[in-house]
């Protein structure tokens, strides 16, 4: 387990703070971080636009993995978000991976002009997209499909490449957790505050389970954690709050127990210090743990 085992920060898109969050994404690549992952809420007039942010980062760091966590699909065409998709895994040399969701926010959407999807209709539009983003990022073109909320009139895909890039599936609901199942590279759960520890397993056997009939082996699907809370400190909350040998402790736990095998965290302040603690006390730990 320890050798499949990621560890990530979660970096704000802030317009208010640009200089911020580029030094934050570059201690994490220096630091040894596998990935940082950005937020798409582009109703949020604060926040930079995601994937712009992302291809930013991405010329001021050398070796971190780049994630959207999560993309919305709902405010991005599914060809479009391909295509960006693509040029930022050209751009940083094969380092982008695409998580995407429904859209979490409907009501925001909508206001934005968005494909604002509820319910069952939000299962069937997220089934589509991922075949359609699947076929489009693996540019094997021409790519049509004429389905009920997504139709493509046979357009060639790329760019090709550096590498085959993951699509990853924002989800907690039964149906959606199928499809992480059927047709995602990997789930990536909410924060620990919406999804707590005591609900995972219930939801990891959704995953196995529609994995398992659609022919493939759910160990194949990779599972993310985004982690809330903060390491040292007298603050408390919601989340995870403790020591650094605490957090290393859960989240071997969770590594082992309820087979995550990449933790994002979401430091609640102090971003840079409780990187550099994460980074040098808490993941070198968890390694060691789940060795």
């Amino acid at each position: 387990m320890a050798d499949g085992l990621r560890f990530g920060l979660a970096v704000t898109p802030s317009a208010g703070d640009v200089a911020g969050m580029t030094a934050l994404a570059q201690a994490a690549d220096e630091a040894g971080l596998d990935l940082i992952a950005v937020q798409d809420h582009p109703y949020q007039p604060g926040h930079l636009d995601t994937m712009a942010a992302l291809t930013h980062l991405g010329a001021r760091t050398s070796r971190v993995r780049l994630l959207t966590d999560v993309a919305d699909m709902a405010l991005r065409p599914v060809p479009m978000l391909a295509k960006a998709a693509a040029s930022l895994d050209v751009l940083t040399g094969g380092r982008f991976e695409l998580g995407v969701g429904s859209g979490g926010f409907p009501d925001a959407v909508a206001a934005m002009g968005g494909n604002a999807v509820r319910g069952g209709a939000a299962v069937e539009f997220t089934a589509e997209a991922l075949r359609l983003l699947r076929a489009a990022l693996d540019a094997d073109g021409p790519i049509a499909m004429d389905g009920r909320h997504h139709r493509v009139g046979g357009y060639e895909p790329g760019p090709a490449t550096p590498h085959r890039v993951p699509v990853w599936l924002g989800a907690q609901g039964p149906r959606m957790l199928g499809l992480i199942g059927e047709l995602a590279d990997g789930w990536i759960s909410p924060l620990n505050v919406y999804v707590p520890p005591g609900e995972v397993s219930a939801k990891q056997k959704l995953i196995d389970q529609a994995a398992a009939r659609a022919g493939r082996d759910p160990g194949e699907v990779r599972r993310l954690y985004n982690v809330l809370g903060m390491i040292g400190g007298s603050q408390r909350g919601k989340g995870l709050f403790g020591d650094a040998e605490t957090w290393a402790q859960t989240l071997a736990g969770w590594a082992d127990g309820l087979r995550f095998d990449t933790f994002v965290f979401w430091p609640v302040m102090s971003e840079l210090d409780q990187l550099r603690r994460f980074a040098q006390e808490v993941v070198p730990r968890v390694r060691e743990l789940t060795a």
